[in-house]
């Protein structure tokens, strides 16, 4: 009687064949996610947005402030209303509410009671507060949100796109000052 030695294990072949499978696999599926799935700088744009809003909200309700934001085509910045000048300030010596840029390729598209609102590429200007001449267009200057110390905040649709990969992240923010962030289809989805 001759037994003959099972083996009890895989061969060197098996083994790499698998592996190689298994490579193959990951790599069509980080390849598909990275064609189709979200665009993560958008989405960090959008959560900067988000906390930048909600910091302004804190620091009026705290502080008995309003504050404003105003968006351009890809940059925004948050301002003041000084109740005894009656006007807005900028903000120019907070770190936090400084004026930002967002990445190349990157754009912003608003919508105000659901009318697209067209965007300057440029931030308006502002009358200097030391001055004692305020021209007119300061006194007619606005802020495209407002934030109030009372806590609630102009509603609002922010896009923000990547439009050579016809990408966008939405930010809804509602009377309360509660900001959502979906994209376009997770919006969709809540619509119907």
């Amino acid at each position: 009687m001759c037994y003959r030695r099972l083996s009890a294990g895989f061969t060197l072949i098996e083994i790499l064949v698998v592996v190689t499978v298994i490579g193959i696999i990951v790599s069509i599926g980080l390849l598909s996610l990275s064609v189709l799935g979200d665009d993560r700088q958008l989405r960090i744009e959008a959560r900067r947005i988000s906390s930048l809003f909600a910091a302004a909200q804190d620091e009026a309700v705290m502080q008995g402030r309003e504050f404003g934001l105003e968006l351009m085509q890809s940059s925004y910045r948050f301002v003041e209303y000084d109740p005894y000048q009656s006007r807005w300030l900028e903000l120019e010596i907070d770190d936090i509410f400084r004026s930002r840029t967002l990445p190349e390729d990157l754009e912003f598209d608003l919508l105000l009671e659901g009318k697209m609102i067209l965007l300057s590429a440029e931030a308006a200007t502002i009358a200097d507060p030391n001055s004692t001449n305020v021209s007119n267009t300061s006194k007619k200057y606005a802020p495209h949100v407002l934030i109030f110390s009372s806590g609630e905040a102009t509603p609002f649709e922010l896009r923000i796109s990547r439009r050579s990969e016809n990408q966008v992240v939405i930010l809804a923010g509602d009377v309360m000052g509660v900001v959502d962030i979906m994209t376009a289809e997770e919006q969709a989805d809540a619509l119907r």
